[in-house]
């Protein structure tokens, strides 16, 4: 029998999903679960959350409302190994071992640290710098041999990659040569800077979140920039588009396959220049809260029973305890502390 190929990725809890999470992520995290071919490890990767500037309040809040999302997204405990790093102590241990395989130079090469440093021009930690060593050992601890990424992401597996060479060639022949598993990932932008990336650190009215109320995307969309430069080829319009084409394609949404319909409709009028941007807006903001109607109501049942999310948080430590002990035994034995 064919062994299965082991998918790993993570989320930080430093924010409630938005859409970019959704379609950038968690929306494949789904597909690739429920095909079956994969062994999948999602993780809420709070040890790296503690690099950047959140609360340690808001922290322990957010691990439960990003489990709690998840969950409600579709990730399933059943078939998938779903757990918080922190739990898995394990994750820091092999971090710094890998530490001391890898080269100064190799981690200064990386854009994530200069991308994070200027967000957080005023907390330059050590933990930014060597993020991407933990990311690694996040990773390999499980024997991971593919990480679902866009193609701008594709550098982290490469130094994962590395890691794992760099490792076996002091020691012993151990560890995967991870690849990365290329997805298509819509580039979503902010609503009101459509020429950044939408993400939470700009700002509350830059990004629609999946748990918003119907009249809280209706609010955002309707602030939502178009056309104030470029004609109909401006950001914020292809932007809008993107977003249409994702939420009401193949019968996604609550108006069933009827949907992909309103798609064409807007980007034939965007093409000989009768589109409406505000009838594009409204019909957006139809299709995303149709969209996850039922994602908001699985959410709200989750984070009224902590316990049952402890529970299944708790038992994915559990199976992810299991491989994590095991592949730090033979290390162990390997660089002779044991």
């Amino acid at each position: 029998m064919t062994k299965k190929k082991i998918i790993y990725s993570g989320i930080q809890p430093t924010g409630n999903l938005h859409i970019g999470n959704y379609l950038g992520a968690v929306k494949n995290w789904v597909a690739l679960q429920n095909s079956g071919e994969y062994e999948c490890h999602f993780c809420i990767v709070d040890y790296h959350s503690l690099t950047g500037n959140i609360s340690a309040k808001d922290r322990h809040d957010q691990i439960i409302r990003t489990a709690a999302e998840l969950l409600a997204a579709g990730i399933d405990p059943e078939k998938s190994v779903f757990y918080v790093q922190s739990h898995v102590p394990e994750h820091t241990e092999l971090a710094w071992i890998f530490n001391t395989v890898t080269p100064i130079a190799e981690l200064e090469r990386m854009t994530q640290f200069k991308d994070k440093s200027q967000v957080q021009a005023k907390n330059i930690n050590a933990g930014l710098f060597t993020y991407p060593v933990l990311q690694a050992a996040d990773i390999l601890l499980y024997h991971g041999t593919h990480v679902p990424v866009g193609v701008d992401q594709v550098q982290h597996v490469e130094l994962t990659r590395d890691v794992a060479r760099w490792f076996n060639k002091k020691y012993d022949k151990y560890f995967p040569e991870t690849k990365a598993l290329l997805t298509e990932i819509p580039k979503v932008m902010s609503l009101l800077e459509p020429v950044k990336k939408m993400s939470k650190s700009l700002g509350e009215g830059h990004v629609i979140e999946l748990a918003d109320e119907p009249e809280v995307v209706e609010k955002k969309l309707k602030k939502a920039v178009t056309a104030t430069e470029g004609g109909d080829k401006a950001p914020g319009v292809e932007n809008l588009l993107t977003l249409l084409e994702q939420f009401s394609a193949q019968g996604g949404s609550a108006l069933g396959g009827g949907a992909s319909d309103v798609y064409n409709k807007f980007k034939e009028s965007q093409e000989d220049g009768s589109i409406r941007y505000g009838d594009l807006k409204s019909a957006l903001s139809q299709e995303i809260a149709n969209y996850f109607a039922d994602f908001r109501t699985k959410r709200n049942e989750l984070l009224e029973d902590h316990d049952k999310i402890a529970e299944i948080l708790m038992s994915g430590a559990k199976k992810a305890s299991k491989t994590a002990m095991e592949t730090m035994e033979d290390v162990r034995k390997m660089v002779g502390i044991r």
